[in-house]
């Protein structure tokens, strides 16, 4: 692909190497601080300033034209400017002062969780922003021109960029600007996380090999790879071409500040202190689509773990026998819980559900799994030791508190962590007769944060909301012009497990470790695509020197996740995911989303979604209508193939139409995707779509989605729905404990069979059901109390929760069984990220990590209430294979239960919450605090726990254009 040409000569930063020279580094660094930069960034002395004239011509919306007509309001923490300066850092490090806007939206966002009782309609300004199109001339805090077709003017309240261009190429031009100036560092550390290059850039922390690793496990590209995206893309039609010209142009926009952010005034100090501060390689359109296969691998991938899946099949079978564990599986897995809530009401979608007699499955042997190991080659990286999986993660002795942390969270990919939530109601339901929803992107917390807001008004254009950094051509979610859309992650299968039959070229027997496969009756080489990172220490990163190789395997069955024997035959596993090398081709949908040409009603809002590839849960309002519809390319599977297990790789067992040089094959209709328009409510909090619609683990009875589901019912009910209503019933269940509104009057009624009779346990009984009674919240009675409403009935379900679970279950499971199901599913996600118990891993689900703020979606919620109703002898649906409590006795059952309560009750908060770098231990409300996490050299401040997206929207239209 040529390059693409700037509207001027292209240039490179070029600054002095400072690398190793620490002494000279902190004698600028000293001067710096010296340097007048408390009230904010300083311009760029470069930066073109608009005239005032045009300034105030930008500036001056009619408010009328805007057919939300003041109701359109969002938010996104912790702040709009993700930028400092080398001597900003060093002043926020010596005295705490940060940049402007850098932490302005945290404050209201906090709030809400203590204020939304009292909640009006009038009062939505006080938590949330004004996403009317357009900047009022006595709110423009600046206005810059970067060229002459384009301005980007920023508003007071929180320095949001509002770029508006008399052409489309200028607009675009401009979003790259905008970009650069507010998330240039971030941008930067994406493209070589989707490269496989983080730690030759950011330094060799074991969180940056550990992330850089996870992604090269999933999309491995090489630059011709990379290319062939690009190219597919432009000759895609007239929206293609058009796609490929909007990114050159924010390509360029974004080189452009690159370019003129050289000074150590503006230049993000990040350079400087990972010894980058010598140049800031050009951006290319290649490295957009990196960065898309890094957001596509976190956000809108699905299924895999077939491998997983069949050894925990086998551990059924060694405990119960072949018949009854199949059964026992069967059931476990919970495809489809009839019980399960769902997004689209009354309607069947079937998708990737096991068939009776499956063909094909490939079931390892017992003992022949290893997973294939991504780093090889290492030198200087004994900072970590490896696990019998072949991971890193386990710590060597003597390492400091806090080390081995990356730029960005290691398990940043492979947490599955649940994200977003959606509330939307109908016109008949609500007060004003016009649709309303609350919803937004749950992406976890940054500092600056992984997505930014921006506004984009040009030909063709016509947008406001969030996008990730460095795919910003584009608003991703948000609002068009009489219309807004999100989005949650759908996580449905379209990744499916193939054993490739192991292979030598020269006709020696194979091994596991043979390096080719046999593909379709040849014996074929693996591609080894590899990249070579090395690092030295910095101011940032203090991780000793040294080298390594992250690798994969690449067949054209998908690339390798482990190697074993299948029928005594050494093979190798591969995960073949449909949108590996289309991480690109979404972005014609997206592309629609921003033409209000092309989104004129709910249906032409539906169409566009099926242009996008990655799985997703897309709702839209408008003033009349709402809608949902599923997105994915979801593969047309080999008939009676079961996409839960691993297939045998071969023709007849190949995806439909699959063709293994472009990775395409048939996709199921988009009348066979999950849809609706003009249901009476619509909820998601990544919970099943639709009935039959196949999801993963512990998708029961029981699932956080409840709690929306529950009070958007209520409101319903009762009708006249309001914004400020739905956000009340959206941060009520954002404060809730799902174990304490689903799960804990079930155990509760268990142990009331009989009276207790130990004094202070029957204490605690009655504070678990006051906490129950009162809601079930995990809430201060006022903000910064330091203290729980209910904080020692809050205190005891963390303790007893994997105690109780492990009681319940492991006596009849066995232990190898129940340390197999809990490597697939973890017992618990709670706010603290602690309380685990002693299963497994959770299948990678980011259950321990604390502080991130999404919890309560992955547990054994639905298992340890399925279980206890079917003990009470109640009617079950979906119900397990046998009673597990108590043998199905309800006297053991209970004695069980309270004996586990006791030890609960004795167990200390200093071994419940064990602190950590932010919190002492025995801290609750510390502990389920949320962090953001620093990707750069900005701080902010802790703010209490609540289960709730990062960016958030509350609209409601009362016109149309």
């Amino acid at each position: 692909m040529p390059a693409a040409k700037p509207p001027g000569a292209r240039r490179r930063t070029t600054l002095r190497r400072i690398g190793k020279a620490r002494a000279a580094l902190a004698a600028v660094a000293a001067a710096a601080l010296l340097a007048p930069l408390v009230a904010g960034t300083p311009a760029l002395a470069s930066e073109p300033q608009a005239p005032a004239a045009a300034r105030a011509a930008e500036a001056a919306p009619d408010p009328d034209a805007d057919p939300c007509r003041g109701q359109c309001r969002d938010i996104l923490p912790a702040g709009q400017n993700g930028h400092a300066s080398l001597a900003e850092i060093l002043l926020h490090k010596a005295v705490g002062i940060r940049p402007k806007h850098s932490a302005d939206q945290l404050g209201p966002y906090d709030k809400l969780l203590h204020e939304y009782s009292g909640l009006s309609d009038d009062k939505l300004s006080d938590y949330f922003n004004d996403a009317s199109f357009g900047v009022p001339e006595d709110e423009v805090e600046s206005v810059v021109s970067p060229r002459s077709d384009v301005t980007i003017t920023r508003d007071k309240a929180t320095g949001t960029p509002h770029i508006k261009g008399t052409t489309r190429s200028g607009t675009e031009f401009g979003a790259g600007y905008a970009a650069g100036q507010d998330r240039l560092w971030l941008i930067d550390v994406l493209r070589h996380v989707g490269r496989g290059e983080l730690s030759s850039f950011a330094g060799g922390a074991e969180g940056n090999r550990q992330l850089e690793q996870s992604l090269w496990a999933v999309a491995p590209y090489t630059e011709d790879d990379l290319k062939r995206q690009v190219e597919r893309i432009r000759g895609s039609g007239e929206r293609g071409a058009q796609a490929y010209e909007d990114i050159q142009d924010y390509v360029e926009g974004l080189n452009a500040y690159a370019a003129e952010a050289t000074g150590l005034l503006d230049k993000p100090g990040e350079y400087f202190l990972t010894g980058n501060g010598s140049e800031i390689e050009d951006f290319t359109v290649t490295d957009v689509v990196a960065i898309a296969s890094v957001i596509g691998a976190i956000f809108g991938n699905g299924g895999g773990g077939e491998v997983g899946n069949a050894l925990a099949e086998l551990a059924f079978e060694k405990q119960y026998g072949k018949a009854k564990g199949e059964k026992a599986y069967t059931a476990w897995r919970a495809q489809n819980d009839t019980e399960a809530t769902t997004t689209v009401h009354g309607k069947d979608f079937p998708y990737a559900e096991s068939p009776k007699n499956p063909r094909g499955v490939a079931t390892p042997e017992s003992g022949s799994v290893t997973a294939f190991d991504h780093s090889q080659n290492e030198e200087g990286t004994g900072q970590e030791t490896k696990g019998a999986d072949g991971k890193t993660g386990g710590k060597t002795s003597g390492k400091t508190k806090g080390a081995g942390k990356g730029v960005l969270p290691g398990d940043l990919i492979t947490a599955g962590k649940g994200m977003s939530n959606a509330l939307m109601v109908s016109g008949k339901h609500t007060a004003s007769g016009n649709p309303v929803a609350v919803y937004g992107p749950q992406t976890g917390y940054y500092s600056p944060q992984i997505m930014m807001v921006q506004e984009l008004d040009g030909p063709g254009l016509r947008s406001r909301g969030a996008s990730f950094p460095g795919l910003s051509f584009y608003v991703e979610l948000g609002r068009g012009l009489d219309y807004s859309w999100s989005a949650t992650s759908a996580s449905q299968d379209i990744t499916d497990t193939f054993a490739v039959e192991l292979c030598e070229e020269s006709g020696a027997e194979p091994t596991t470790g043979s390096k080719s496969y046999m593909l379709r009756g040849k014996c074929t080489p693996f591609e080894r695509l590899a990249k070579h990172n090395e690092w030295e220490p910095t101011l940032a990163d203090g991780t000793k020197a040294g080298s390594y190789d992250v690798v994969s395997l690449r067949s054209a069955y998908g690339l390798v996740s482990h190697t074993g024997k299948v029928d005594g035959k050494p093979v190798a596993f591969t995960a073949l995911r449909s949108t590996y090398h289309h991480d690109a081709d979404s972005v014609i949908g997206f592309q629609k989303f921003n033409d209000p040409s092309a989104i004129t009603s709910a249906r032409s809002f539906q169409r566009a979604a099926q242009d996008i590839g990655y799985t997703f849960n897309w709702f839209y309002a408008d003033a009349e209508q709402t809608a949902y519809y599923n997105s994915g390319d979801n593969p047309v599977r080999a008939r009676n193939t079961d996409p839960d297990q691993p297939i045998r790789a071969g023709k007849a067992y190949e995806w439909k139409d699959w063709d293994p040089e472009a990775n395409t094959s048939a996709v199921t209709p988009p009348a066979e995707h999950p849809q609706s328009v003009g249901q009476g409510y619509f909820v998601n909090w990544n919970n099943k779509q639709a009935e039959r619609f196949s999801a993963g683990w512990g998708n029961g009875s029981v699932h956080r989605g409840d709690l929306l589901d529950t009070r958007v019912a209520a409101l319903v009910k009762k009708g006249s729905v309001t914004r400020a209503k739905l956000v009340q019933a959206m941060e009520e269940a954002a404060a809730a404990d799902l174990r304490a509104e689903k799960v804990l009057p079930e155990l509760l009624d268990v142990i009331g069979t009989s009276e207790v009779t130990d004094p202070s346990l029957a204490a605690k009984v009655e504070e678990l059901r006051a906490w129950v009674k009162s809601g079930s919240q995990r809430r201060e009675a006022a903000k910064d109390d330091g203290k729980y409403e209910h904080a020692e009935a809050a205190r005891v379900l963390d303790a007893w929760w994997p105690l109780l679970v492990e009681g319940q279950f492991k006596p009849e499971l066995g232990e190898e069984l129940y340390k197999s199901l809990t490597a697939l599913a973890p017992v618990n996600e709670s706010p603290s990220g602690g309380q685990n118990g002693g299963g497994g891993s959770g299948g990678g689900v980011g259950a321990s990590q604390p502080h991130k703020g999404s919890a309560l979606q992955h547990g054994w919620w639905s298992f340890v209430e399925k279980d206890l109703r079917n003990v009470q002898g109640e009617d079950v649906a979906s119900p397990l294979d046998r009673p597990y409590c108590g043998s199905g006795s309800l006297a053991k059952c209970r004695k069980m239960l309270l004996t586990t309560l006791a030890g609960a009750v004795a167990t200390p908060a200093e071994e419940t919450y064990p602190g950590d770098d932010e919190c002492e231990p025995g801290d609750q409300v510390c502990a389920d605090s949320i962090v953001h996490r620093a990707m750069g050299g900005i701080t902010v401040p802790r703010i209490a726990w609540q289960n709730r997206p990062t960016y958030q929207q509350v609209v409601e239209f009362p016109a149309r254009r």
